[in-house]
């Protein structure tokens, strides 16, 4: 198995609002990290300021940009059909528009085409997609093979075929998708691990489970706190602290709670896929705001993983 970040192209993928931006981090390579969605906030995780099409340096190794796709086909029509590069494409935009709008595909082909370019060209060792929601990826990723499979040669053929062979090689490309241990991410995330595996050719990678909460007690001392639970060593301990120490000890109970329900759908999850794919875990981060010491914070962790 191509180690995760020994590859060129990741697309990051998950259910919404379980925490894919953030594992879209750089590990220490010339990575650029683009943001597909435009109502994203990548560059909240970073704390650098709006990012735009064109990628701009972060932080050392590290660059950033979102997709547009007037942009992206601007720069097309300039490096693969040498028309000079204009600030505005006007009416050829809006025909465009119409184009992409009747002919599903269109767009996906220019938003995976330019980081196909990225890792073609070798600009940088690695790109990391923030990508589409889970709803949505697989449409993008097979964008190309449609295309080619209706298009049997000439320019648009010759495109989509360089972009096939990246997206299709396991050692250059691959999906990460991102849960979480719930229900309901780890459900979508067990439906989207199929879909890849059958509508497409591209490589599953690894799976990141973020916020799993960590094991607070042993078994036995998981048998000392049920005793401590008791009426009078509450009051006992009350008496001690010179305080009520019953909220301490219930939100001791509720986080045994949720770690204990939540590692069910852990197990679920690692039975419903590929034995062999990777499973990594990020833990939760007890923070008020995400920002770029979070963003630290769960590359360091990543790694550790890795």
């Amino acid at each position: 198995m191509t180690a995760l970040l020994d590859r060129r192209l990741l697309f990051v993928t998950g259910k919404g609002g379980v925490g894919k931006t953030t594992v879209a981090a750089e590990q220490g390579q010339r990575t650029l990290v683009c943001e597909v969605d435009a109502k994203g906030n990548l560059a909240d995780f970073y704390e650098a300021g709006p990012t735009t099409f064109a990628a701009r340096e972060l932080q050392r190794g590290l660059w950033a940009m979102s997709m547009n796709t007037e942009e992206s086909l601007k720069e097309y029509l300039s490096l693969q059909l040498k028309i000079p590069f204009i600030a505005k494409i006007g009416p050829l935009a809006r025909t465009f528009d119409f184009i992409a709008n009747a002919a599903p595909g269109v767009k996906e082909i220019l938003t995976i085409g330019k980081l196909a370019w990225e890792v073609r060209e070798r600009h940088y060792d690695l790109v990391v997609v923030d990508s589409v929601a889970s709803g949505h990826i697989v449409g993008q990723l097979t964008a190309p093979q449609a295309i080619n499979e209706l298009v049997q040669v000439g320019l648009v053929r010759h495109q989509t075929q360089w972009m096939l062979d990246i997206l299709t090689d396991p050692a250059q490309t691959g999906v990460v998708i991102v849960s979480a241990p719930e229900e309901m991410p780890v459900a979508e995330t067990i439906d989207l691990a199929a879909r890849l595996d059958a509508e497409t050719d591209v490589d599953l990678a690894a799976i990141v489970v973020n916020r799993v909460l960590p094991e607070l007690f042993t078994e036995r001392e998981e048998a000392l706190f049920e005793r401590l639970r008791e009426p009078h060593h509450v009051d006992a301990l009350s008496t001690a602290a010179k305080g009520d120490v019953s909220p301490i000890l219930d939100a001791a109970e509720l986080a045994v709670t949720l770690r204990r329900t939540r590692a069910g759908h852990l197990a679920d999850l690692r039975a419903a896929v590929d034995p062999t794919l990777p499973l990594i875990y990020v833990p939760y981060l007890f923070t008020r705001s995400h920002g770029a010491r979070a963003t630290r914070q769960v590359a360091e962790l990543l790694a550790e993983e890795l």
